[in-house]
């Protein structure tokens, strides 16, 4: 009878125990549910760490994000044993979407084909019909997020053309892969999953365009690609991620940035044509010469070091300043700022210093300068002044 009385108490014990461990999390006058205690906390932990990746829009209902395609790698296909040799711009923007398991638990989608190309050949009217789209969607209210699949190889001066353009403080976000769909291993369903989550995030608002690849996120002003074939080819060199992704939250590590610089109108197609004259060893002025006379407006330096050349290319890119074209000054080397009047005497040659964007972004700057009338040199340094 003893031994049976041990027994009952501690079953009773053990019956305690259960509730206890199962109650952990459990809402008030509800069921037991998990608990929901934060993970791990990255480095730059209260900068929009931990946001719900699926946070209701006002409405209540999940977040309405609107994926725009233009084609690129993720939307290649090829033999699936091999990521070589493949065909971007094959599949549309509703199979990119198939391809993710979840994703519609995570927004409410729509999907549009804008383009469907290889990005080495996007040009200024992909960007101006992606542009208006994008604020005809916002101005519309229709979307609280909007996703821009896209190629890698020019992924960085589309975002940063949007990041201009784009008058809205809704999150704009630029997606590739660099392995075709149909590869072994291939890294775009989960970038595009990541995207539609940073889209649809509030802690997302108010940071301009973005690029989300390999579950990190960069702003479009910094963000460059690094490596020809590697998954973690993108990179913020000058001043790191913005943050990162996993398959709870969108996590950011620099706070929200105070926009400083000018926001333009969309231009329209085509944009004033500005050449890029990439410096090196025994150089000569035949490319500045060239490029003027096929009709460039805008001529951007990838100077050697701190955006420096040869002397006959400065003169020859002096003369081109004062005679009305607008001449800038960038470098070729991957990080760092091109400082202005250190080495080159930017006052003297009439030229202007790209601070801190590489020479494909300068290129689009002076682009969007000439299409609003803004040549006037002290003008065109202070825009690439204040990007930062």
């Amino acid at each position: 009878m003893r031994s049976r009385t041990v027994l009952l108490r501690f079953a009773a014990l053990l019956v305690g125990a259960v509730v206890v461990l199962t109650g952990c999390g459990a809402r008030p006058g509800g069921a037991a549910t998990p608990s929901s205690a934060p993970g791990p906390v990255r480095a730059g932990a209260g900068v929009g760490v931990g946001k719900p990746a699926h946070a209701a829009s006002d409405s209540g209902s999940l977040p309405r994000i609107a994926v725009l395609a233009t084609g690129g790698t993720i939307a290649g296909k090829a033999n699936a044993n091999s990521a070589v040799g493949y065909t971007a711009g094959q599949a549309t923007a509703e199979d990119l979407i198939k391809a993710v398991p979840g994703i519609d638990k995570v927004a409410t989608l729509s999907a549009e084909q804008i383009a469907n190309i290889g990005s080495q050949d996007m040009n200024d009217q992909v960007w101006v019909k992606l542009a208006n789209r994008i604020n005809e969607l916002f101005a519309e209210g229709k979307v609280d997020g909007v996703v821009v699949t896209h190629g890698t190889d020019t992924i960085e001066e589309t975002a940063f053309f949007l990041d201009n353009v784009v008058s809205s403080d809704r999150p704009v976000v630029l997606v590739g892969s660099m392995r075709p769909a149909t590869a072994l291993s291939a890294d775009g369903p989960a970038n595009l999953r990541s995207a539609v989550q940073v889209a649809a995030a509030p802690s997302a608002r108010g940071r301009g365009t973005m690029v989300v690849l390999n579950d990190t996120l960069h702003s479009a002003d910094d963000v460059t690609k690094t490596n020809t074939t590697s998954v973690q080819t993108f990179k913020s060199p000058n001043t790191g991620p913005l943050g990162y992704v996993d398959a709870a939250a969108v996590n950011f590590v620099q706070p929200v940035p105070q926009r400083r610089h000018s926001h333009f109108p969309v231009p329209s197609a085509p944009l004033p044509r500005v050449d890029i004259v990439y410096s090196h060893s025994n150089m000569t002025a035949d490319p500045v010469k060239e490029a003027l006379s096929h009709g460039a407006k805008g001529l951007v330096l990838a100077g050697v070091g701190d955006g420096n050349t040869a002397k006959p290319v400065l003169d020859a890119l002096s003369k081109a300043a004062k005679s009305g074209v607008v001449v800038v000054r960038s470098s070729r080397v991957g990080s760092g700022e091109t400082v202005r009047n250190a080495e080159v005497d930017d006052d003297r040659l009439g030229t202007s210093a790209a601070h801190f964007l590489n020479p494909a972004k300068s290129r689009v700057l002076v682009q969007l300068l000439q299409a609003n009338g803004i040549t006037d040199p002290a003008k065109v340094q202070e825009e690439f002044t204040t990007r930062y």
